[in-house]
């Protein structure tokens, strides 16, 4: 999977140190000069217990520990080079003793919270390496790229999810996104893609594959309910695309309440089917699945899809994000906009400079596209099924 990458921040260094302690080390000096240089009737030694509660911000606890111990040797030092009716004395000796005892253990729980933090982050990437596999940029005879962007920065995870599948009779990609958010969003998505994952390979027709995931759904949401969870009524909306072995030209599409998926080829933009049908989940509710269409994806368009967070993000006006314009404004500038990589750095790019940075909702841009036959990937020679029957001739891998 090409798409955003979460790296944990560390503080800027020189010759392989951190130069937080910089701050307090001037700190320092910057008070015992100033203290040395003022007249006697404005003494300001004291005001070096700022010096370690400003390193328990910015450095370890050991460090902090030392910076208190310093700032107790100046001050005596400073403090004795004034006259005895000067000196600040004991009471303000006893202040920067305990300043720097209280910005140790502070140090700690700040150290404490930080590492605790650092293994959140570890539990979320793993999470999102769960549920949004890596994919290789060429695979199973399409070029893919991805980015997804969570609303909750801290959390890095959400409910937007898509996957590529090879299998027998082609390669099926899916891209979706559940209501509502947290890890009961996270936990549906990994219901559904499991199944995809499964389905997507075994089954011969796409209908089958997507109604498989109505009913994953459909047991999902059963067995919360079951467990006392209050997301008995959760859904998610879908877009489900098949790229059969041999039809170049052709692809299938089941849109399960989702927005419109997009061609975007040197020569514009159009939209594919609509979300014709319900959300996974709720297709009962209106009588069955959405019918599958086939629509023609001509060898150098790529199919662009994504999730609300796009489509619904807006500016300080609150004007909506203009998906279709924006794109096929990059076109006109550059018809080599269309490749993949290029199209979803463009679109998010756009969103993020639309909105300000400020994403009210997870925003996931998927975009695919047929290599030529000629042009050999991993992923092409799908293994066969157990005991299945051969494919239909003319549907060859490429």
């Amino acid at each position: 999977m090409t798409g955003t990458r979460y790296k944990r921040w560390h503080p800027p260094r020189i010759c392989g140190r951190g130069y937080g302690w910089l701050l307090p080390s001037l700190l320092l000096v910057g008070i015992a000069l100033l203290d040395l240089e003022s007249g006697a009737e404005f003494r300001i030694v004291s005001w070096i217990v700022l010096v370690p509660g400003l390193a328990a911000a910015v450095c370890g606890v050991g460090t902090t520990a030392a910076f208190g111990l310093v700032s107790l040797v100046t001050y005596v030092l400073v403090d004795n080079a004034w006259p005895d009716q000067y000196q600040a004395g004991l009471p303000d000796f006893v202040l920067v003793a305990l300043g720097g005892v209280l910005a140790t253990l502070t140090a700690a729980l700040r150290m404490r919270q930080e590492r605790r933090m650092l293994r959140m982050q570890d539990v979320a990437e793993t999470t999102v390496r769960a549920v949004l596999r890596p994919l290789p940029p060429r695979w199973a005879g399409l070029e893919q790229a991805g980015v997804y962007l969570a609303a909750d920065v801290e959390a890095q995870v959400g409910g937007d999810f898509y996957d590529i599948q090879p299998g027998p009779y082609g390669t099926r990609v899916l891209l979706g996104d559940v209501q509502g958010k947290g890890l009961g969003a996270v936990e549906a998505a990994a219901a559904l893609l499991g199944t995809f994952r499964e389905a997507g390979y075994h089954e011969k027709d796409l209908g089958t594959v997507g109604e498989r995931l109505e009913i994953r759904m459909i047991r999902h949401r059963v067995h919360t309910t079951a467990i006392g969870r209050r997301d008995g009524d959760r859904f998610a909306t879908a877009v489900l695309v098949d790229f059969a072995w041999g039809e170049s030209g052709m692809v299938d599409v089941i849109n399960f309440g989702h927005e419109a998926p997009l061609a975007v080829g040197p020569h514009g933009v159009r939209e594919l089917p609509s979300g014709d049908g319900a959300p996974l989940g709720l297709c009962d509710l209106v009588g069955g699945l959405p019918p599958v269409h086939r629509v023609p994806l001509a060898e150098e368009e790529t199919l662009l899809v994504v999730t609300d967070g796009v489509t619904e993000a807006r500016d300080g006006r609150g004007e909506f994000y203009d998906l279709i314009g924006d794109v096929a404004r990059a076109l006109t500038a550059d018809p080599g906009c269309a490749e993949p990589g290029r199209l979803v750095r463009r679109v998010r790019d756009g969103v993020l400079r639309h909105s300000g940075g400020r994403l009210a909702d997870d925003t996931t841009v998927f975009a695919v596209r047929r290599l030529p036959e000629t042009e050999e990937c991993p992923g092409t020679q799908p293994l066969p099924e157990i005991g299945a029957a051969p494919r239909p001739p003319g549907a060859q891998t490429p």
